[in-house]
């Protein structure tokens, strides 16, 4: 009760500040009315104030205060609907004083002579009042503006861009006394934004004068406000960051700042994510995703990294229906969170089950009847699998022929399997487990004619049990870091980036296909580790394992025998596999394959 007392005294001074505020507001406003008025006669009679008739003048200068008020309601002036002198208001105030000057000026012009008032009077009155007003408003702001900075606790802090994202920060910085930052500078590489100043702040110079802006501001922080700065930006702007003592820190996307999700002030600091991701494919995915708008579609695997992404961006195109299976419920809560904003897991949108069994996954795809399908369930931990070859039979071959099998069965029009560039010459059990997924899907598209396809890409960043988290654990508990081997290299991308391309593979693929992402070039696992290390500031060891088994030294996205066409989308590769029938199955002979493959990559010296 106590609590709600507060709220409801601070609600209730709230509004008793208001009409105060805008009261005044109008009323120097009106003064200014009366001002200008009277200023403009006097210049008409050449400051002679004899003239002047007293009377018609307050007489004129109360109609004016009246019209004032009645327009400005109007164009809501005096209600709270401008920040305080920006240009909407400046807008507002101007045509609302125009108004108030025709609507006097025109009887004042024709019958100005019988109302001893000059016909010029409202003419002259409307520039002086509109001079008057702005000043008001001008001062107002940069005395709120003076007493909004940021406090002497705050760090003195370089804005690298001065775009809008930039232009926005600083003004948010220098109106927010809470801030920890205070901007001293702008950095921008445009030589024609030398000289400028934003909200006061100076742009100093290029990123290649760092050591001397450094030096005339004692910055301890660098904030990058560039929209889709890439990641070779981002390692060198980390690297003159260590090199000179700044904290780097990245704003939020400016999609999630449109959409809500964050502030122009929701600052973090660089992480290694931003370092080595890249950024989705530039492709219009409002006009290739369009075959998930109004249909039924199910994800497997709905709990997983990949599969809870993949609910959010299918559900952005409002699909009649979104089922999210898996046997994960925990899992599956977190993918409810994600599309409804909620983990009740009491909606039949979320449906628990295993697609080991065939009967179930049969019943389920009967009952609900999806139009599209993808496919993300797997078990997808080489090293583990390694060990547990008759597993990755079960989920990664026999799961994926159940649900196959129950997608033909319901008339499933687009069925996307997701694979890995692990499948690409496979030399582990989880590699050569998805390349059999991806004949399967290959073989079901040939016997419907439908659009049946396997997506490929390289490591996810992120994903659960992934290196990033994985190392990042290694760090909190003080080390040591493992890496298999100092040159193993990996591709990498970015959970949105995956599930981005999975879903345009709906919209651009061919039956039969595998699409493999251009993922540029592969990331040495050690350097990503060093720079990790430094990041944290600790004093932590790098420990050698060696590969495990089925691991390879450099992984490949295209195999031997594949095409690497791009017919549709430069970073987008079209591949063929050959398809392989459900009867022609067997687990000896795949784990004969497996255990020849083994034998052969052991004699042949390096991992490739």
């Amino acid at each position: 009760m106590v609590r709600r007392n507060r709220v409801s005294d601070i609600v209730e001074a709230g509004y008793k500040r208001r009409p105060i505020r805008f009261g005044s507001q109008y009323a120097l406003d009106a003064l200014s009315w009366f001002l200008a008025i009277s200023l403009a006669e006097l210049f008409r009679y050449e400051f002679n104030a004899m003239q002047i008739a007293v009377l018609p003048l307050l007489i004129l200068s109360l109609a004016a205060a009246a019209l004032q008020y009645g327009i400005g309601l109007v164009f809501h002036l005096y209600q709270g609907r401008y920040t305080y002198g920006n240009f909407d208001e400046v807008r507002a105030l101007s045509l609302a004083a125009l108004v108030v000057a025709v609507l006097l000026g025109i009887p004042i012009a024709i019958l100005g002579t019988w109302l001893h008032t000059p016909r010029s009077t409202m003419f002259i009155a409307l520039p002086i009042a509109l001079l008057f007003m702005f000043s008001v408003r001008y001062l107002k702001r940069l005395y709120v503006e003076r007493h909004a900075r940021p406090g002497e606790g705050a760090q003195p802090t370089l804005v690298y861009g001065a775009g809008y994202i930039g232009t926005a920060l600083i003004r948010r910085m220098v109106t927010d006394p809470h801030s920890s930052y205070l901007p001293v500078g702008i950095i921008d590489d445009d030589p024609a934004l030398r000289n400028r100043h934003i909200g006061g702040v100076p742009v100093r110079g290029s990123i290649d004068q760092i050591e001397r802006i450094v030096g005339d501001t004692n910055a301890r922080v660098l904030v990058i406000a560039i929209a889709h700065a890439d990641s070779d930006f981002l390692r060198r702007i980390s690297d003159i960051g260590v090199h000179y003592n700044l904290t780097v820190k990245v704003m939020p996307l400016l999609e999630e700042i449109l959409a809500g999700k964050s502030r122009v002030s929701d600052l973090r600091d660089i992480a290694i994510e931003d370092i080595i991701g890249r950024h989705p494919v530039d492709t219009e995915m409002e006009s290739i995703a369009g075959y998930l708008t109004g249909k039924r579609v199910l994800v497997t695997g709905a709990g997983g990294s990949i599969g809870s992404e993949l609910c959010r961006q299918i559900f952005k195109f409002k699909p009649s229906e979104l089922i999210m299976l898996d046997r994960d419920e925990t899992g599956l809560q977190t993918a409810q969170l994600g599309t409804r904003g909620h983990g009740l897991l009491d909606t039949n949108e979320v449906v628990l089950a295993d697609i080991r069994e065939a009967d179930v996954i049969h019943r389920i795809f009967d009952e609900r009847r999806p139009e599209v399908v993808f496919h993300a369930a797997a078990l997808k931990h080489l090293p583990m699998l390694e060990q547990y070859p008759d597993e990755a039979w079960k989920t990664n071959v026999l799961g994926t022929l159940n649900v196959l099998n129950a997608a033909r069965d319901a008339g499933v029009l687009t069925f996307i399997n997701i694979s890995t560039d692990k499948a690409a010459n496979p030399t582990s059990v989880l590699g050569h487990s998805k390349r059999v997924a991806e004949k399967l899907t290959a073989w079901m598209a040939d016997e419907t004619g439908l659009r049946y396809l396997s997506v490929r890409f390289g490591n996810v960043i992120g994903s659960r049990g992934s290196m990033l988290p994985t190392f990042t654990s290694m760090i909190e508990a003080g080390g040591p870091l493992t890496v298999t081997h100092p040159d193993a290299t990996r591709y990498f991308m970015t959970i949105p980036e995956a599930c981005q391309l999975v879903v345009q593979a709906g919209g651009i693929g061919r039956p039969a296909e595998v699409l493999i992402l251009d993922m540029g070039e592969p990331v040495r696992i050690l350097d990503v580790a060093e720079r990790m290390i430094d990041m944290s500031g600790k004093d932590i060891s790098i420990v050698f394992t060696g590969l495990r088994d089925g691991e390879k030294l450099h992984e490949i996205l295209v195999g031997s025998g594949e095409s690497d066409a791009r017919p549709l989308h430069q970073k987008i590769s079209h591949a063929k596999v050959p398809s392989l029938p459900a009867e022609e199955l067997s687990f000896d002979a795949w784990l004969a394959r497996v255990v020849t493959s083994t034998r052969s990559r052991t004699s042949g010296g390096t991992r490739h």
